[in-house]
């Protein structure tokens, strides 16, 4: 049998349930980032539709791209809802 080890922190048990995320940083992080995945998605989606078919990247990676970037666009805008609902209802 081994031996048994004590732990080096003791934990109360309570820290997920009163853990608190910085709501701050995820706005800002939020609003920075939906206008950057937007363009980002806006300019990949013109560059596939301008893209040739011998052109380096092709369309269809370009596509893949902005679907992507829409996507991260989608869960930024997601998060920064959440986060402003929170702030109505916490501050």
């Amino acid at each position: 049998m081994r031996p048994a080890k004590t732990p080096r922190y003791w934990r109360s048990g309570t820290e997920p349930a009163t853990a608190r995320s910085d709501l701050k940083l995820r706005f800002l992080l939020s609003v920075i980032f939906v206008p950057v995945f937007a363009l980002m998605t806006i300019g990949f989606a013109l560059w596939a539709s301008r893209n040739s078919s011998s052109d380096i990247p092709s369309s269809g990676t370009l596509t893949v791209f902005a679907v992507c970037s829409g996507v991260l666009m989608l869960l930024a805008l997601t998060d920064l809802w959440v986060v402003v609902r929170r702030r109505r209802t916490e501050l």
